[in-house]
Protein backbone atom coordinates (compact mmCIF):
# COMPACT_ATOMS: atom_id res chain seq x y z
CA UNK A 1 0.00 0.00 0.00
CA UNK A 2 1.41 3.37 -1.01
CA UNK A 3 2.07 5.76 1.84
CA UNK A 4 0.24 9.11 1.75
CA UNK A 5 2.21 12.13 0.51
CA UNK A 6 2.19 13.67 4.01
CA UNK A 7 4.39 10.82 5.27
CA UNK A 8 8.13 11.44 4.93
CA UNK A 9 9.36 7.87 5.37
CA UNK A 10 8.95 6.31 2.90
CA UNK A 11 8.37 9.25 0.57
CA UNK A 12 5.82 8.11 -2.00
CA UNK A 13 6.39 11.16 -4.23
CA UNK A 14 10.11 10.38 -4.37
CA UNK A 15 9.37 6.76 -5.23
CA UNK A 16 7.02 7.75 -8.03
CA UNK A 17 9.44 10.35 -9.38
CA UNK A 18 12.40 7.99 -9.69
CA UNK A 19 10.09 5.34 -11.17
CA UNK A 20 9.43 7.71 -14.07
CA UNK A 21 5.73 8.26 -13.44
CA UNK A 22 4.04 11.26 -15.05
CA UNK A 23 3.40 13.70 -12.20
CA UNK A 24 1.10 16.69 -12.70
CA UNK A 25 1.64 19.63 -10.37
CA UNK A 26 0.52 23.15 -9.58
CA UNK A 27 2.27 26.22 -8.20
CA UNK A 28 1.05 27.79 -4.95
CA UNK A 29 2.16 31.41 -4.60
CA UNK A 30 -0.59 33.18 -2.65
CA UNK A 31 0.89 32.34 0.78
CA UNK A 32 -2.54 31.28 2.03
CA UNK A 33 -3.38 28.09 3.95
CA UNK A 34 -6.90 28.18 2.52
CA UNK A 35 -5.57 28.35 -1.04
CA UNK A 36 -3.12 25.52 -0.29
CA UNK A 37 -5.98 23.45 1.12
CA UNK A 38 -8.15 24.08 -1.95
CA UNK A 39 -5.30 23.14 -4.28
CA UNK A 40 -4.82 20.02 -2.21
CA UNK A 41 -8.40 19.00 -2.92
CA UNK A 42 -7.96 19.15 -6.70
CA UNK A 43 -6.00 15.90 -6.92
CA UNK A 44 -2.68 17.16 -8.28
CA UNK A 45 0.22 14.79 -7.76
CA UNK A 46 2.25 17.59 -6.21
CA UNK A 47 1.93 21.24 -5.22
CA UNK A 48 4.88 23.65 -5.00
CA UNK A 49 4.67 26.10 -2.14
CA UNK A 50 6.91 28.84 -3.47
CA UNK A 51 9.42 30.79 -1.46
CA UNK A 52 11.39 32.43 -4.26
CA UNK A 53 8.72 34.54 -5.96
CA UNK A 54 6.03 34.48 -3.27
CA UNK A 55 5.76 36.27 0.11
CA UNK A 56 6.49 33.13 2.14
CA UNK A 57 8.69 32.68 5.19
CA UNK A 58 9.05 29.85 7.71
CA UNK A 59 6.05 31.16 9.67
CA UNK A 60 3.81 31.10 6.58
CA UNK A 61 5.04 27.76 5.23
CA UNK A 62 3.90 25.81 8.30
CA UNK A 63 0.17 26.65 8.10
CA UNK A 64 0.16 25.70 4.41
CA UNK A 65 1.81 22.36 5.15
CA UNK A 66 -0.75 21.76 7.88
CA UNK A 67 -3.57 22.63 5.48
CA UNK A 68 -2.33 19.98 3.03
CA UNK A 69 -1.73 17.16 5.51
CA UNK A 70 -4.80 15.19 4.36
CA UNK A 71 -4.30 15.89 0.65
CA UNK A 72 -3.31 13.36 -2.00
CA UNK A 73 -0.91 16.03 -3.32
CA UNK A 74 2.72 15.88 -2.22
CA UNK A 75 3.95 19.19 -0.80
CA UNK A 76 7.06 20.52 -2.56
CA UNK A 77 8.92 23.67 -1.59
CA UNK A 78 11.03 26.07 -3.60
CA UNK A 79 13.29 27.96 -1.18
CA UNK A 80 14.40 31.49 -1.81
CA UNK A 81 17.89 30.30 -2.71
CA UNK A 82 20.28 27.36 -2.61
CA UNK A 83 21.12 28.13 0.99
CA UNK A 84 22.16 25.44 3.48
CA UNK A 85 20.67 27.09 6.56
CA UNK A 86 17.37 27.88 4.87
CA UNK A 87 17.06 24.34 3.50
CA UNK A 88 17.79 22.95 6.99
CA UNK A 89 14.96 25.00 8.45
CA UNK A 90 12.56 23.88 5.72
CA UNK A 91 13.45 20.25 6.39
CA UNK A 92 12.86 20.73 10.10
CA UNK A 93 9.36 22.15 9.58
CA UNK A 94 8.35 19.17 7.46
CA UNK A 95 9.32 19.59 3.80
CA UNK A 96 11.11 16.69 2.12
CA UNK A 97 10.61 17.52 -1.56
CA UNK A 98 12.64 20.44 -2.94
CA UNK A 99 12.98 22.51 -6.10
CA UNK A 100 16.28 24.34 -5.68
CA UNK A 101 16.55 27.51 -7.79
CA UNK A 102 19.33 28.62 -10.10
CA UNK A 103 21.71 25.69 -10.16
CA UNK A 104 24.47 26.33 -12.69
CA UNK A 105 26.99 23.54 -12.20
CA UNK A 106 28.23 20.53 -10.31
CA UNK A 107 29.22 22.52 -7.22
CA UNK A 108 25.78 24.11 -6.93
CA UNK A 109 24.09 20.72 -7.31
CA UNK A 110 26.33 19.07 -4.72
CA UNK A 111 25.68 21.92 -2.27
CA UNK A 112 21.92 21.49 -2.70
CA UNK A 113 22.07 17.75 -2.08
CA UNK A 114 24.44 18.08 0.89
CA UNK A 115 22.10 20.58 2.56
CA UNK A 116 19.34 17.94 2.61
CA UNK A 117 21.41 15.08 4.05
CA UNK A 118 22.65 14.31 7.53
CA UNK A 119 26.38 13.47 7.83
CA UNK A 120 28.31 11.75 6.46
CA UNK A 121 26.36 12.17 3.20
CA UNK A 122 25.74 15.86 3.85
CA UNK A 123 25.86 18.76 6.27
CA UNK A 124 22.31 19.02 7.62
CA UNK A 125 22.30 20.00 11.28
CA UNK A 126 20.77 17.51 13.70
CA UNK A 127 17.77 18.21 15.87
CA UNK A 128 15.91 15.30 17.42
CA UNK A 129 12.50 16.87 18.00
CA UNK A 130 10.99 18.95 15.20
CA UNK A 131 7.97 18.98 12.94
CA UNK A 132 9.78 17.13 10.14
CA UNK A 133 10.25 14.05 12.33
CA UNK A 134 6.72 14.42 13.72
CA UNK A 135 8.42 15.64 16.89
CA UNK A 136 10.58 12.57 17.25
CA UNK A 137 7.84 9.99 16.67
CA UNK A 138 9.00 8.68 13.25
CA UNK A 139 10.92 5.50 14.01
CA UNK A 140 14.57 5.61 12.89
CA UNK A 141 14.04 9.02 11.26
CA UNK A 142 17.75 9.89 11.40
CA UNK A 143 18.70 6.63 9.69
CA UNK A 144 16.02 6.71 6.99
CA UNK A 145 15.39 10.30 5.99
CA UNK A 146 18.49 10.79 3.81
CA UNK A 147 17.06 8.30 1.32
CA UNK A 148 13.60 9.88 1.39
CA UNK A 149 14.46 13.42 0.30
CA UNK A 150 13.65 14.61 -3.22
CA UNK A 151 16.02 17.13 -4.79
CA UNK A 152 15.02 18.76 -8.06
CA UNK A 153 17.42 21.43 -9.30
CA UNK A 154 16.33 24.29 -11.49
CA UNK A 155 18.09 25.03 -14.77
CA UNK A 156 17.55 28.72 -15.44
CA UNK A 157 20.61 30.02 -17.25
CA UNK A 158 22.86 29.48 -20.24
CA UNK A 159 25.58 28.28 -17.88
CA UNK A 160 23.23 25.72 -16.37
CA UNK A 161 22.42 24.36 -19.81
CA UNK A 162 26.09 24.22 -20.77
CA UNK A 163 26.86 22.27 -17.58
CA UNK A 164 23.80 20.03 -17.66
CA UNK A 165 25.74 16.77 -18.04
CA UNK A 166 27.75 17.38 -14.88
CA UNK A 167 24.62 18.48 -12.99
CA UNK A 168 22.59 15.36 -13.78
CA UNK A 169 25.58 13.20 -12.86
CA UNK A 170 25.53 14.39 -9.24
CA UNK A 171 24.37 11.67 -6.86
CA UNK A 172 21.27 12.78 -5.00
CA UNK A 173 19.93 14.98 -7.78
CA UNK A 174 16.65 13.27 -8.61
CA UNK A 175 15.44 15.61 -11.34
CA UNK A 176 16.19 18.77 -13.25
CA UNK A 177 13.46 21.37 -13.50
CA UNK A 178 13.49 24.10 -16.14
CA UNK A 179 12.58 27.66 -15.21
CA UNK A 180 11.36 28.79 -18.65
CA UNK A 181 11.18 32.53 -18.06
CA UNK A 182 14.60 32.88 -16.44
CA UNK A 183 16.07 30.56 -19.07
CA UNK A 184 14.65 32.74 -21.82
CA UNK A 185 16.10 35.82 -20.14
CA UNK A 186 19.48 34.13 -19.85
CA UNK A 187 19.52 33.48 -23.58
CA UNK A 188 18.64 37.08 -24.36
CA UNK A 189 14.96 36.45 -25.12
CA UNK A 190 13.28 38.06 -22.13
CA UNK A 191 9.62 37.08 -21.92
CA UNK A 192 9.86 34.70 -24.88
CA UNK A 193 10.53 31.11 -23.79
CA UNK A 194 9.06 29.96 -27.12
CA UNK A 195 12.07 31.33 -29.02
CA UNK A 196 13.75 28.51 -30.99
CA UNK A 197 17.07 29.02 -29.22
CA UNK A 198 15.40 28.64 -25.81
CA UNK A 199 13.40 25.64 -26.96
CA UNK A 200 16.59 23.99 -28.22
CA UNK A 201 18.18 24.56 -24.81
CA UNK A 202 15.18 22.96 -23.11
CA UNK A 203 15.41 19.93 -25.38
CA UNK A 204 19.07 19.59 -24.49
CA UNK A 205 18.18 19.56 -20.78
CA UNK A 206 15.42 16.98 -21.24
CA UNK A 207 17.72 14.76 -23.30
CA UNK A 208 20.58 14.96 -20.79
CA UNK A 209 18.29 14.04 -17.91
CA UNK A 210 16.91 11.07 -19.81
CA UNK A 211 20.39 9.86 -20.74
CA UNK A 212 21.42 10.01 -17.08
CA UNK A 213 18.31 8.17 -15.92
CA UNK A 214 16.99 11.24 -14.11
CA UNK A 215 13.56 12.83 -14.24
CA UNK A 216 12.96 16.26 -15.76
CA UNK A 217 10.24 18.85 -15.41
CA UNK A 218 9.07 22.35 -16.17
CA UNK A 219 6.40 24.93 -15.39
CA UNK A 220 4.04 25.00 -18.38
CA UNK A 221 0.74 26.83 -17.83
CA UNK A 222 -0.18 26.50 -21.51
CA UNK A 223 -1.73 23.10 -22.22
CA UNK A 224 -0.15 22.74 -25.67
CA UNK A 225 3.28 23.47 -24.20
CA UNK A 226 2.75 21.02 -21.35
CA UNK A 227 1.79 18.21 -23.72
CA UNK A 228 4.76 18.98 -25.98
CA UNK A 229 7.15 18.84 -23.02
CA UNK A 230 5.70 15.50 -21.99
CA UNK A 231 6.38 14.26 -25.51
CA UNK A 232 9.99 15.46 -25.14
CA UNK A 233 10.43 13.36 -22.03
CA UNK A 234 9.43 15.62 -19.15
CA UNK A 235 7.60 13.77 -16.39
CA UNK A 236 7.24 16.39 -13.64
CA UNK A 237 5.17 19.23 -15.08
CA UNK A 238 3.42 22.05 -13.24
CA UNK A 239 0.45 22.97 -15.40
CA UNK A 240 -0.64 26.15 -13.67
CA UNK A 241 -0.61 28.30 -10.57
CA UNK A 242 -3.07 29.54 -8.00
CA UNK A 243 -2.39 33.15 -8.99
CA UNK A 244 -3.00 32.64 -12.70
CA UNK A 245 -6.17 30.63 -12.09
CA UNK A 246 -7.51 33.21 -9.64
CA UNK A 247 -6.58 36.16 -11.85
CA UNK A 248 -8.07 34.72 -15.05
CA UNK A 249 -11.12 33.32 -13.26
CA UNK A 250 -12.06 36.58 -11.58
CA UNK A 251 -11.47 38.57 -14.77
CA UNK A 252 -13.56 36.16 -16.83
CA UNK A 253 -16.34 36.38 -14.25
CA UNK A 254 -16.33 40.19 -14.39
CA UNK A 255 -16.22 40.20 -18.20
CA UNK A 256 -19.49 38.28 -18.38
CA UNK A 257 -21.32 41.34 -17.10
CA UNK A 258 -19.70 44.14 -19.08
CA UNK A 259 -22.64 44.50 -21.50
Amino acid sequence: MQTPPSVAVPNSFHQRLIAGERLIGCWCSMASPIVAEVLGLAGFDWVVIDGEHAPNEISTFIPQLTAMKDSVSAPVVRPQWNDTVLIKRLLDIGFYNFVIPYVEGEADAKRAVAATRYPPQGVRGVSLVHRGSKFGTIKDYLKQINDSITVMVQIESRTGVENIDEIVAVEGVDAVFIGPQDLAAGFGHLGNPSHPEVQAAMEKVFAAAKAAGKASGILAPDEADARRYFALGATVVAVGSDLSVFRSGTQNLRNKYLD
